[in-house]
Formats: C-alpha cells, sequence, structure tokens
C-alpha cells in the first residue's frame, strides 16, 4: 500500500461542476490530484474522442476543449505524471443500467482510462427522492465524494484493480448511512421511433419532398413521464429491478458498486466456428 496516491480527476459536468470541487478536496487526503476536466458541460457523450483540443491552464491542473475521454487521454499521455487511479465525477445525476452506463460521459472516462492500461472509478450522485441533483449547487456532494475516495483507497491497497478495469458507483445525497451494494447493470433499453409532425419542425429546417422528420426517443426509464423520479421505493418497483442490480440499489436508497470490464470478450460459438471454417468467399 502506498503512502499517497497520484491521482488524476476529470469529469463530464464541466470543471466548475461543485461535485467536482467537493471530489477534489475529498481525494487530497490520498495524495496529489491532478485536475483535467472539460471546459464546458459534456454530459452523455460517452467515450467520444475529438482529434484536437485546446488546453487552457487551471489552478487545480487545466481546462480541455474536449470529452471527458479526451481529458483522460491528455492526462495520462500528455503529462509528465505517474497515475495511480483515474476517478471521475461527482456526476450530477446517476447513471444506472446497462444503456445508460454505455453513453454516459462519466463511465467513459472511466473506460478510456482502462484502455490506457490505469485503474479507474466512476462515482455518480442521486437523490433517493428527488432523483435529479438539480440545480447542484443547492445539494450536498459530501457523501458521494466521501465514498470515492474510501473505496478508491480500498480498491487499490487490496489489489482490485487486479481483476477489475473500472468501478461505477452511485450513491444518494440525502442517507445518511446507505447500505452499500455489489451490482450488476441492470440490462434493458427500448426505443420508440415516430413521425414527427409539422409543428416539431424547426424554422431553419427545410424538407425536400423526399426527405421526413423522425424523433428517436429511449426508453431509459421504463413507465416514467415527465420527470418523476423513476426508481421509487415501491413494490412495483422492487419486483422490476432484482436484488443484485444497480438499478435496484437506487430504488433502496443504497450505494451501488458495480465492477466493469473493458475487454470485449470472445465468447464460445461452435456454430460460428463452423460458419468460418465452411465459408465460401468464392
Amino acid at each position: 500500500m502506498k503512502d499517497e496516491y497520484s491521482i488524476l480527476l476529470t469529469n463530464d459536468d464541466g470543471i466548475d461542476a461543485p461535485g467536482l470541487a467537493t471530489l477534489r478536496t475529498e481525494l487530497t487526503a490520498l495524495g496529489n490530484v491532478t485536475v483535467v476536466a472539460p471546459e464546458s458541460n459534456q454530459s452523455g457523450v460517452g467515450r467520444t474522442r475529438n482529434p484536437t483540443a485546446i488546453v487552457r491552464d487551471h489552478p487545480w491542473g487545466c481546462a480541455l476543449t474536449g470529452t471527458p475521454a479526451d481529458c483522460v487521454a491528455y492526462g495520462l499521455r500528455g503529462l509528465d505524471t505517474n497515475i495511480d487511479i483515474v476517478v471521475a465525477g461527482v456526476n450530477n445525476g446517476p447513471n444506472a443500467g446497462n444503456y445508460v452506463v454505455g453513453r454516459s460521459g462519466t463511465v467513459g472516462a472511466g473506460i478510456e482510462a482502462a484502455f490506457l492500461g490505469t485503474p479507474a472509478l466512476a462515482i455518480s450522485a442521486y437523490h433517493s427522492t428527488d432523483f435529479f441533483i438539480s440545480p447542484p449547487e443547492e445539494y450536498d456532494f459530501a457523501r458521494p465524494a466521501r465514498i470515492a475516495r474510501r473505496l478508491v483507497d480500498r480498491a487499490l491497497s487490496a489489489g482490485v484493480y487486479d481483476d477489475v478495469d473500472l468501478l461505477n458507483v452511485n450513491a444518494p445525497v440525502d442517507t445518511a448511512n446507505p447500505p452499500v451494494m455489489l451490482t450488476d447493470p441492470y440490462h434493458d433499453y427500448e426505443q420508440e421511433v415516430e413521425q414527427a409532425s409539422a409543428d416539431d419542425v424547426s424554422d431553419d429546417v427545410t424538407l425536400e419532398s423526399n426527405e421526413h422528420l423522425v424523433q428517436l426517443r429511449d426508453r431509459t426509464w421504463p413507465g416514467v413521464v415527465g420527470w418523476e423520479s423513476p426508481f421509487p421505493p415501491t413494490d412495483e418497483h422492487r419486483r422490476r429491478y432484482p436484488v443484485g442490480t444497480d438499478r435496484r440499489a437506487l430504488v433502496d436508497a443504497a450505494v451501488s458498486v458495480s465492477p466493469l470490464s473493458v475487454t470485449h470478450g470472445s465468447p464460445d460459438s461452435a456454430a460460428l466456428a463452423t460458419i468460418v471454417e465452411t465459408v465460401d468467399v468464392a
């Protein structure tokens, strides 16, 4: 176990987000914290990368005109610093469920780190009844930040990252002593495609005779209409989300800790092996 760690801190809400400031303060207890974060909000960009980015000095490190993954790439390969772990967050809102995790900029930063051979932890905050942390300035991110610091310290010292690439953590801001659950991302996703009406076409869009506008709506939270919490503590939601899933942890106002791997494993398939052996490419 090291006396001090070298930590790269980023997020997808932007370098001025209160969650990042709170997490930086907490992580300084573990060692040196270098911040490389997006100059502006980059929520929902996943692991999108850009070929160039402008770097601006910041008292905590630097801000990039790029994505969280760009920040990680620059922090791990563009700075003369040996980083022990990348931490992303504290995100404003949870990242729970396989589909949401896949498009999260917070988790995307951790995935970029893992591909570059560095352990990572993504930490996101939610409110057990309000769900959304909005406006973020009115909420206290101290508990999620404290949980992240403890998990970073214990995971590194216990060798967790010998087997795990990335920890995706969701923690409530409003529960005094939340239970901590080892979870898997819940797998569900649905997409609605509808023909848009004439009123949905903006004034700056002109459609040709062979064109039409469609609306693509992902149904991330089943049964949700409007902005209500998709994870209220009801029997219906406890039946929908089994114990052991990250979304069930949110229903129970718990801390969800999901170990993730970025290696795209190759499952054995006898049927595919036969096809490969017999396919005729002539």
